[in-house]
Order: C-alpha cells, then structure tokens, then sequence
C-alpha cells in the first residue's frame, strides 16, 4: 500500500515508556502519511506533532487505553472520520515490559502488562473492523520473543506470542474482505524501555540491540509490501524457526545463559 496522504492510527506513539513511537512516527511522516498519534501525555504528543513534517496533516489523542473509556473514546472519533478522512491503517504500536522474575512481580503489573501488549490491540482491532477503511491494513507490533520464551519475560512472551496468534488468526478469518491484518516482530531496540541492568546483560550475553530508526523503517516496509509477518534480525528469526522445530537446542542454549540472566535480576533488586 502506498503511505502518501494515507490516514494512519497510531498507538504508543510518543514512546513514553521508552518505546520506538517517535521514530515510527517520523518515518511515517516521511512517507507523506496524515497521521492520528495517540499516547498518554497531550504535551509529548504536541511537541511530537510540532517537529513532523506537515505537522499541519496530524493530529493528537491524550488517551490511556488500557481504560475501557478512552478505548471507547478513540473508536468513537475514528468513526466519525477525522477530517472527513477515515483510517487506512491501524498500528498496534502501544505496549511495555518489565524485565523480572514471575515469583517476584505483583499480580497487578502482569495484569497491566498483559492487558497493554495483548488485550488493547485485541480490541482495538475488534473495533477497527467497523470504520477502517478498505483495502485497509492492521498492523501488530509484536517481538521476537513471540517466538523464543525468555526468561525474565514470561508474561511479556505471553502476550506478544498471543498477539501473534491473534494476527494470523484474524488475516485468515477477514481473508477477502478488504482488510489484511500484519504481524512485526523487533527483537531487543535500542530505547529507554530497557533498563541499565538490561542494556548491560544484553551486552554481557552478546545479544543484538538494533536502532529505534532501522525498526522504523521496517514498519514502512511492511506497511508498503503489506507483508504478513516479518521477524526482523538475524540469528534471532533463525531460532525462532529453530524454537518451532527443536525447542531442546534453544533450552540448552539459554540454560548456559542462566546465570548472567539471574545475577542482573539480584542485582537489580539489590539497587531497589
């Protein structure tokens, strides 16, 4: 699909939590796209739309989706077709995580993260059947481990391999209707959604970390060859595959990983 003059709905669109909004957004923008930037805080969304090209073209919604009525809210003015233009393409962008162990989270933080990273774009989506236009596109922002379980990241890998699911099943389910519905994949980026502990166990373990702007221009490309799923990174979309067809091999190779992973989580706890 062409971007230009295309009505984009974007979610976690500032990158308040540390995410690659920002970065999307602008290559987005680029793209010559009219975008419609929704995030929690109206002050970040309005300096962001002030330093986008044509920042005349977009526009900004203060909402917290993970509350039932600013969800209702966002469907609402979608509905009604900003600027007598109504959405092309929905991005499932907002989301979070927290690098810790199961046994030592609150109930309501994996709650939180679940209901942002998996139940938000559920219902978004859900709600996007009734305005988006057609041809029209979704798309999941989900992560590589979707495909790996990590520890440390049991709920997130929960719910981004639940939103992965979610995508096929939907593009199988609207097959022919006018809307296909994609799936992203990033591996570790390169934003202050990572924590010190985290950047510096990445860094010990030899994980890659990628730049916020080349993940943006993945969106584009996929956006643009309307691209099923894309697992972006290479040797991670390997072990994905690998995962898939001999789970054993990437146990062994995470078990020797174990304790460089437990001593960041001691000493995270040891810094609180």
């Amino acid at each position: 699909m062409k971007l230009q003059d295309k009505k984009i709905l974007l979610t976690g669109a500032t990158g308040a939590t540390g995410g690659i909004g920002k970065e999307v957004a602008l290559a987005l923008a680029n793209q010559g796209a009219k975008l419609v930037l929704v995030a929690r805080r109206l002050a970040q969304l309005e300096d962001m739309r002030a330093s986008l090209p044509n920042s005349e073209c977009h526009h900004v919604l203060a909402l917290d989706l993970t509350q039932p009525h600013d969800l209702e809210s966002l469907s609402e003015h979608c509905r009604a077709c900003i600027d007598d233009q109504c959405i092309d393409i929905v991005i499932n962008n907002a989301g979070y995580n927290q690098f810790d162990l199961l046994s030592r989270r609150s109930a309501q933080s994996v709650s939180q993260e679940v209901q942002l990273n998996l139940t938000v774009p559920i219902l978004l989506t859900q709600s996007a059947l009734q305005w988006i236009n057609r041809p029209g596109l979704i798309l999941n922002v989900g992560s590589t481990l979707a495909g790996i379980g990590y520890p440390g990241y049991s709920a997130y890998c929960a719910a981004k391999s639940g939103l992965y699911r979610f995508s096929e099943a939907l593009n199988r389910e609207l097959d022919g209707s006018g809307i296909k519905v994609l799936y992203l994949a990033p591996r570790t980026t390169d934003t202050s959604l990572n924590s010190e502990y985290v950047r510096l166990m990445n860094q010990q373990l030899g994980n890659h970390c990628d730049d916020a702007s080349l993940v943006a221009q993945h969106f584009v490309q996929v956006l643009q060859k309307e691209v099923e799923v894309r697992w972006i990174g290479w040797p991670e979309k390997l072990f994905v595959r690998i995962n898939q067809l001999l789970p054993n091999v990437v146990s062994n190779t995470i078990r020797k990983q174990q304790e460089t992973i437990h001593h960041f989580i001691r000493s995270m706890h040891k810094n609180v």
